[in-house]
């Protein structure tokens, strides 16, 4: 079930349905709120030669906490995020849905605010687990991201 309060519902459809190969891969955002993300990936069309899940769809679970967090954590008429590197870390094979949360702290959400509009940007790090059904870690990503203001 997606549970995003209606500040975040119109964040929640861009994540969902504004890029076509996001939209494609049928990730859904679970849980939006300021400063936390669930999201999941299904295994139905994300499947590989081999039968489990392909590795662009784990890199594309991976890669879509930063940008949520941005939405509901920043100001996007004073920042915009850019990804700066991702990396990850494939652990098991997957053979179903996979999911994964991110979380920033007040403190630490208006450190990074601070630091971009004093400096002009900040960058911020994401260690995440993605997971099975049952919990079972299968991928480990590093991502950083960067928020800018706007000239």
């Amino acid at each position: 079930m997606t549970d995003a309060p209606a500040p975040f519902a119109p964040a929640r459809k861009l994540l969902e349905q504004g890029i076509a190969f996001v939209q494609r891969s049928g990730l859904t955002v679970d849980r939006l709120e300021r400063g936390r993300v669930v999201c999941r990936m299904p295994f139905a069309g994300n499947g590989n030669h081999i039968g489990t899940m392909y590795a662009g769809a784990l890199f594309t679970l991976a890669e879509i906490p930063g940008g949520a967090l941005f939405l509901t954590s920043f100001d996007s008429s004073r920042f915009y995020p850019v990804v700066k590197a991702l990396n990850l870390k494939f652990l098991r094979p997957v053979k179903g849905d996979v999911t994964v949360e991110a979380v920033l702290d007040e403190a630490r959400i208006s450190a990074i605010e601070a630091e971009a509009a004093a400096q002009g940007k900040a960058e911020f790090t994401l260690n995440l687990d993605l997971r099975d059904g049952s919990g079972t870690v299968v991928a480990s990503s590093e991502g950083i991201y960067q928020i800018r203001k706007i000239s």
